[in-house]
């Protein structure tokens, strides 16, 4: 039996893995703490090569808040098909269920908390920046909500993150349920 050709990835495909594992790696450990050879080996790839496909470390992770800044929309997208109704506090609450699914994964909930707290790095901080922007205006457009229900909503979905980060959902405490509520 003859066995087919091994394939080769394209650059792109390579990429797409190695902005998987670095989601990973950035979510256990943080900008600061991730070194690219980490990357780089859980990708099963070189360090060079991964140096190929982004020029340095803040340039990988630029790439990963942007990638997960479309997951987000994605998400808010996905959601929006099944939304019934135009009333935007309706739209909004069927968003938030999708969004504390979303962060269900901790992976992403981890990247994003860490890129707040990367923001300080000026590129770093303008690719968060930007993903805020996109979300907001995404969720402006979908919702057609007003400025204080965005607000709203960004400040329950924010208060979320921290609420899943610290584990807070599980927590039996007074302090737990007042946030959860």
């Amino acid at each position: 039996m003859m066995s087919k050709p091994r394939q080769r990835s394209t650059a792109d495909e390579r990429r797409q893995t190695v902005l998987s594992t670095a989601i990973r790696a950035f979510a256990a450990k943080g900008y600061y703490g991730t070194t690219t050879v980490e990357v780089a080996k859980a990708a099963g790839i070189s360090q060079g090569y991964l140096y190929r496909l982004f020029p340095d470390k803040e340039s990988l992770f630029i790439a990963v808040i942007e990638h997960c800044s479309q997951r987000l929309r994605e998400n808010i997208a996905k959601a929006m098909a099944s939304v019934t109704s135009t009333e935007p506090s309706v739209v909004l609450s069927q968003l938030s269920a999708s969004y504390l699914a979303l962060i269900a994964d901790r992976d992403l909930l981890m990247l994003l908390m860490h890129g707040n707290c990367a923001a300080g790095e000026p590129a770093i901080g303008e690719a968060v920046r930007q993903c805020y922007a996109q979300q907001v205006e995404y969720v402006r457009a979908a919702s057609g909500a007003s400025d204080e229900e965005l607000r709203r909503y960004f400040a329950e979905s924010l208060l979320a993150n921290v609420v899943m980060a610290v584990g807070a959902e599980s927590v039996d405490a007074p302090w737990a349920r007042t946030l959860r509520a």
